[in-house]
């Protein structure tokens, strides 16, 4: 097997795990073939951020090695935005949408995607030095992509510290470092309005005759746009340049037609003051070039594939190559047209185009997309250096929705760990369902934890990774010392599973719950029919018996809900599949229902297809054509799908309380179950619990928490 080093025998660990891993297999029919990694782990609770999920804390004894390479590039790293912009690392907020990459094909590319967290700490820095002169900081974990797959930054060959690592034969990928980004100075200002209106922009004064009186003076400047982003900063320039426009809409949108909207100033001041501002300098400065370049490709400029710029007067062209010429910027002055317009087109393909972004940051953001462009680049990533730093410096780490994204201009690995098998060098197929990693010491970290004096007793949910009632729960019996560590600092906790094996601990739950603790047990059902439930969950518990552990736990008093989840299209989301599950779920009395869309991730996508494409290629075109190269359905697509689980659930879960009251008579309502950002109910594919994401999950949980469907550690299952 991989991870010789793991076998108790070598005393060898895991990168960041403090002992020896023990390698264990148990002689049972459903542990035939599953290794079970058992390691010390540093810490029980894990933060996540709770603005966004609902709850802060959450506790996993099985899921992948914490180690990942979390906390790893310094903060002043700039991160690639999704309108083409940089921004350092430290000023990244959880929500913005940046570019990372996903494989398509034999390719990887560029794709939007969004940050889900962001952290801090303090860690022992390297520099990683390469051919183009750019400086990379990060921590020794931190892993980037090379030409030979992911690399940490330091690393061993054999040995306790053993794992893939940079050396100077390395070449990383990426489009290469930008350079800086200027500062939108007074300069800036004016050759940004200098370039945007002469390309697009009509400016005069005409006179008027007008028999026996004197002749009519008409002042006149408009600009027109259907980009709002720069007709927006245009009408700022304007206004930090003393000239006052009005705006209105000069076109409606109309079919294919496109809003096209309008700034006018009318007064012989404003069109004087307008006049001075677009006037060629003498001698333009760096600031005045940027400036003149991306206001000229606001208004005339195009890139898909090849960046160009356009225009028929030809000081205007010259202009324009004499700017490019100025930064360095290869270019050649194409043979002008029947119309007399001449493209000045940019060489060098996206390093080039991206360089021009950065230094002249113009601001319409559609021209800027990069989204679907394959990674390759002629920029010289060659590693040249690798030293250490010899010190500790304050670092930061994002976690993205694609797993990586661009720092300084080339792949840089998420480090959180969310898909937690691939982290550890498994393949997120066959190894997510036979390589489980057990944290055995997990109990006792969390009762310390919970002892301390910062502790505030937040909310800690479990299932937010993996199952916590999987299977094998029944052979090392974590979870009822988890709950007595949390029963004894008066610690709120919400339950996700797919396991009825959580009865076992419903006295424990009784127990909290009369000691005036907040506490929900919530458990996972995606369909009723039989023949659906064994092609997609072979080894889960069956749906009846989990509707069967709602109906005792409301029983005896503990809040408890049903996630349908996930809701796959033509599979088991038609009424027919979705009406009898709600009706089971009202008749157990559950105190939340909710329902989350298929989420494909990466390679669970990968894994699906192939399932469907055994399984149902009938459907494999309609899946095709839902998610294309998304993670997930588009956001109305996504409401239809949980529509009906939403609709029916709203009408039918108000006196569903077990005692008989609803939640509007001034009785507590459920606390919404927890979420879940990867889970062992998908196999062959570590992603999202039950093709799930927690943001999906809590917006179906209407707040204050996030349910997500988790499941066993061995299925052949694909959700």
């Amino acid at each position: 097997m991989r991870w010789d080093e793991q076998r108790v025998e070598n005393d060898l660990r895991l990168p960041g795990v403090g002992d020896g891993t023990v390698v264990r297999t148990f002689d049972a029919p459903e542990a035939m073939g599953v290794n079970f990694h058992e390691v010390r782990a540093r810490s029980a609770l894990n933060h996540v951020p709770g603005d966004r999920f609902g709850f802060s804390w959450t506790v996993n004894p099985y899921r992948g090695c914490t180690h990942a390479c979390a906390y790893c590039a310094v903060g002043e790293t700039q991160v690639l935005m999704a309108d083409g912009t940089s921004r350092s690392l430290a000023e990244v907020a959880v929500g913005d949408e940046i570019y990372g990459t996903v494989r398509r094909g034999r390719y990887r590319r560029y794709f939007v995607t969004r940050v889900e967290a962001h952290w801090e700490t303090r860690k022992e820095a390297f520099r990683v030095t390469l051919e183009d002169g750019t400086e990379l900081v990060a921590s020794g974990d931190h892993r980037f992509l090379t030409d030979r797959g992911w690399k940490h930054v330091v690393g061993a060959e054999r040995g306790r510290g053993q794992r893939p690592f940079l050396t100077l034969n390395n070449k990383l990928l990426g489009m290469g470092s930008l350079g800086p980004a200027g500062r939108q100075t007074e300069e800036y200002r004016r050759g940004y309005l200098c370039g945007m209106i002469r390309g697009d922009g009509h400016l005069g004064t005409y006179s008027y005759p007008r028999p026996g009186r004197r002749s009519c003076e008409v002042h006149r400047f408009r600009l027109a746009l259907a980009d709002d982003e720069a007709l927006q900063r245009s009408k700022r320039f304007l206004v930090a340049a003393g000239v006052q426009t009005t705006e209105f809409e000069l076109q409606r949108e109309n079919g294919r037609r496109r809003r096209i909207g309008a700034i006018r100033a009318s007064s012989r001041d404003a069109i004087e003051r307008v006049g001075d501002l677009i006037r060629w300098p003498t001698a333009p400065g760096e600031d005045w070039t940027r400036g003149f370049l991306a206001g000229i490709f606001d208004a005339e400029g195009s890139c898909s594939g090849a960046l160009r710029i356009a225009n028929r007067d030809a000081e205007i062209v010259g202009r324009t190559a004499e700017a490019l010429g100025r930064f360095g910027f290869p270019y050649v002055v194409e043979p002008p047209q029947r119309n007399g317009v001449r493209h000045i087109r940019l060489l060098g393909g996206l390093r080039q185009n991206m360089r021009f972004f950065q230094r002249a940051d113009p601001a319409i953001s559609r021209k800027r997309t990069i989204d679907g462009v394959g990674i390759k680049s002629d920029a010289k990533l060659g590693v040249v250096a690798i030293e250490p730093l010899g010190r500790e410096l304050e670092m930061y780490d994002i976690t993205t929705g694609t797993g990586d994204f661009i720092a300084d201009g080339v792949v840089s690995h998420n480090c959180f760990a969310r898909r937690t098998h691939t982290y550890l060098d498994f393949d997120a197929g066959r190894d997510f369902e036979r390589e489980i990693v057990v944290k055995v010491n997990v109990p006792e970290l969390l009762r310390r934890e919970l002892e301390r004096s910062s502790w505030r007793r937040e909310l800690v949910a479990l299932g937010t990774n993996t199952d916590p009632y999987q299977w094998v729960e029944s052979r090392y019996r974590m979870m009822p010392e988890i709950l007595a560590a949390l029963e004894a600092t008066r610690t709120p906790v919400s339950v996700l599973t797919k396991s009825p094996l959580v009865m076992r601990d419903v006295e424990l739950f009784e127990r909290m719950r009369d000691a005036g603790l907040r506490v929900s047990v919530n458990l996972s059902v995606p369909t009723l029919d039989e023949a659906v439930w064994r092609a997609t969950e072979p080894h889960t518990p069956s749906p009846g018996a989990r509707l069967d552990a709602v109906a005792e736990l409301r029983r005896r008093g503990i809040d408890s809900g049903v996630l349908v989840a996930p809701l796959m299209p033509g599979i088991n989301d038609s009424p027919e599949q979705v009406e009898p599950l709600v009706a089971r779920a009202r008749e157990a009395g559950a105190t939340f229902l909710g329902g989350v869309a298929l989420h494909l991730r990466d390679e669970v996508k990968d894994v699906f297809y192939g399932w469907l494409a055994a399984k149902r290629p009938d459907l494999l075109p309609k899946y095709e054509s839902l998610y294309g190269s998304r993670a997930q359905m588009r956001p109305e697509q996504r409401k239809h799908a949980t529509r009906a689980v939403k609709g029916w659930g709203s009408a039918k879960m108000r006196s569903s309380r077990a005692d008989g009251s609803s939640p509007s008579d001034g009785s507590s309502r459920a606390p919404a179950p927890s979420s879940s950002a990867s889970s062992e109910s998908v196999p062959r594919a570590g992603g999202a619990v039950g093709g799930t994401t927690p943001e999906e999950a809590l917006a179906t949980a209407g707040g204050g928490g996030s349910p997500a469907a988790t499941g066993p550690a061995r299925q052949e299952t694909l959700f």
